[in-house]
This record gives C-alpha cells, sequence and structure tokens, in this order.
C-alpha cells in the first residue's frame, strides 16, 4: 500500500493520455470540484506545463494542484501533479502526431513503476490513441495488454462495468476475421472462471451468476449457422459448471440485451469486441467504465476515446472518467474487505467457537 497510512484516502494514480486528446481537460473538470478530495488523494502523471496549458485553456479557476517529483512531498489535501518529464513539449489539441503518443506513453510507464513501488493504490488512465503510441516500448494494441504483461499476469479480463451491467470479452481488439479462432473451449473457461473471480472479490457478489452469449446469429441456430457453439462454447459452459462456476448460455446476442435479460445476470461474456461493447455503451449512456479484471493492482479508464474531434474546445463529458475514479476507489474497498475475510479462516472458526 501506499504512505498513506495517516489518512484513509487511496492515492490514485491518473495518467494523462494522448496530451492532444481530451484527458486533460477530464481530468482538470474532475477534480475543479474539490469535493473529489473527500475521496481520495489524486497524482496526475503529466506535467506542469500541459496541465497549466489546458487549464489557460479551459479558465479554470476552481483547480489547483501541487507539484511534485517524489512521494514523500505528497499532499493529501491537494491534487498533486508528479513530473514525468521537464522539457518544452508542443502541445496541439485535436491533432494526431507522434508527440501525443510519445507522452502518453511516458506518463504511463512512470504510472506503472509507482503503482509496482506501492506509492499509488489504484490507477485511472486517460485515453491513448493506439496508432501514435505504437513505439519498440509500446507495442500493444491498448492499455489491456500492456498492463497484463507489465504485471505478467497469466491473462486479464477486459470488463466493461456500469450500475446496471457488466460486460467481459473474450477477444478484445482483435478484427472480425480472426475472432473464431479463438473461440475455443480453453479460453472461454480461462475467462468465465476470471469474471467469476472478479465478481467475488472486485465486485462483492458472493455467488455470482454469468452469461454467456454465442458468436454467431441465433447463436449458431444448432449447427445450422456454425459449429463454435456446439463444438467449443456449449462444451465450455458444461464443463465450467461442473467446476461450480453459474453460467448459463449460450444465448443469442441480438434478443438478450433487447429483452433486457442481462439484468438478471451479474455478469455477461461477450465472444468479440462489439458484440459486448455496443450494447454496453448504448444502455450504459455515459456512466460506463472500462476495469482490467485478473491484475494484482485495479486499473480503471472511462468507456470513450480520445474524442479528437472536440479537443481543446471545453466540450468533453468527464462524467465517465470520474464514474472510473469511484469505481477504483470501490473496488480497492472491496478487495481489501475480501481479503481480511478470507486471510485465516481456522482463526475464524476458532474465535466462533469460543
Amino acid at each position: 500500500m501506499s504512505s498513506n497510512a495517516h489518512t484513509n484516502k487511496p492515492v490514485i494514480g491518473i495518467t494523462v493520455g494522448d496530451i492532444n486528446s481530451i484527458g486533460a481537460e477530464l481530468i482538470i473538470k474532475t477534480f475543479a470540484d474539490n469535493r473529489m478530495l473527500e475521496f481520495c488523494t489524486p497524482v496526475i502523471f503529466a506535467s506542469n506545463k500541459t496541465i497549466n496549458f489546458y487549464r489557460k485553456l479551459m479558465n479554470e479557476n476552481n483547480f489547483n494542484y501541487q507539484s511534485l517529483k517524489e512521494f514523500s512531498r505528497l499532499n493529501h489535501k491537494q491534487v498533486n501533479v508528479f513530473n514525468c518529464w521537464e522539457e518544452e513539449v508542443q502541445i496541439t489539441p485535436g491533432i494526431l502526431n507522434e508527440t501525443g503518443g510519445k507522452y502518453a506513453a511516458r506518463s504511463l510507464a512512470v504510472a506503472i513503476e509507482c503503482l509496482k513501488n506501492g506509492e499509488i493504490d489504484g490507477l485511472v488512465t486517460a485515453p491513448i490513441h493506439k496508432k501514435n503510441i505504437q513505439s519498440e516500448q509500446f507495442n500493444y494494441t491498448g492499455h489491456t495488454p500492456y498492463l497484463r504483461d507489465a504485471f505478467e499476469a497469466k491473462d486479464v479480463l477486459m470488463f466493461m462495468t456500469a450500475d446496471n451491467m457488466r460486460v467481459g470479452l473474450l477477444t478484445e481488439h482483435v478484427p472480425i476475421k480472426d475472432v473464431a479462432k479463438y473461440v475455443t473451449r480453453e479460453n472461454i473457461m480461462a475467462k468465465l472462471a476470471m469474471m467469476r473471480d472478479s465478481l467475488i472479490q472486485d465486485f462483492g457478489i458472493d455467488q455470482p451468476r454469468i452469461a454467456v452469449l454465442g458468436l454467431n446469429p441465433h447463436a449458431g441456430d444448432d449447427g445450422l449457422i456454425g459449429e463454435e457453439e456446439l463444438k467449443e462454447i456449449i462444451p465450455a459452459i458444461n464443463q465450467a459448471k461442473n467446476n461450480g462456476i453459474l453460467c448459463f448460455g449460450p444465448y443469442s446476442a441480438d434478443a438478450f440485451f433487447a429483452r433486457n435479460m442481462h439484468s438478471t445476470f451479474d455478469g455477461v461474456l461477450a465472444m468479440y469486441h462489439d458484440q459486448g461493447l455496443i450494447p454496453f455503451k448504448s444502455l450504459a449512456t455515459g456512466e460506463g467504465i472500462n476495469f482490467t479484471a485478473g491484475l494484482p493492482v485495479v486499473r480503471t479508464s472511462p468507456d470513450h476515446g480520445t474524442a479528437f474531434d472536440i479537443a481543446g474546445k471545453n466540450l468533453a463529458d468527464h462524467f465517465s472518467f470520474r464514474q472510473a475514479i469511484f469505481t477504483c476507489l470501490d473496488i480497492i474497498e472491496k478487495r481489501e474487505i475480501y481479503a481480511e475475510n478470507t486471510q485465516n479462516p481456522l482463526k475464524k472458526i476458532e474465535l466462533a467457537s469460543e
């Protein structure tokens, strides 16, 4: 844990994302509301000059911060900006270029080091652009696989969560033509186990019920429209049930959300990106966030991208970003409760019998 023993507030690291996108605006709008400091101590991984540029552009006088170069000087009563670079950087809001990607990667790399060192308790990431962030240091399709490797996790689950639903993805940023080859019994069972564990540990649901969507239209129509359901998905569901996971399906993806069936489950496993994210973003109405399940640390992000078309115009809606911070705090708390409840079951039995 971070050095926050004298406060009960978690220290939340926040990456700035692409410096030409809406990331800095989201951060400034969120923390211009001083009430946010009652819940957490924010540390923004950027530079003073970047934050000042956007604060001036937005004419936001309610946003104040202190500059930080080492965590021993962390101020729990203020927003902290941890300087990840000192050099002059040209900021061009709304422009997709190498500079935006380079400093997004720098912010992320420094934040992850601090997360590994226990200097921050959780991480909220502002959006990056998957193309301009590519380099020798960042050769990934997004935050999720990058974090998986940074923390040497065997696998992770991209888990979209909102008050009214939670949707996990079997495959993330995979071309449609390649999706079917990842729809295997082993992959489905692994993701179901991760989703079950996350729902218990991160969301405090004791016996989670999980719905599994089919890959093909009408969930394959008994093999008439593709065989993945019969050969891979149904055997995976049956085996997972034998392993004690309460999972059901496969359901036809179109009818599932249209009939509000997601509301009767704690989690939904979608087979590919758009199958899960189109209904999620349509129904979560700005409250959705992205959580990376399966990591030893807590990382969340808003459920939208860089929005270059409105960057620098003070139009960005910070609701999903603020929700990502609250969800990060919630999951940190749920994990602590779970750890306390499971740390020494024998001891608890002894105490109960005395």
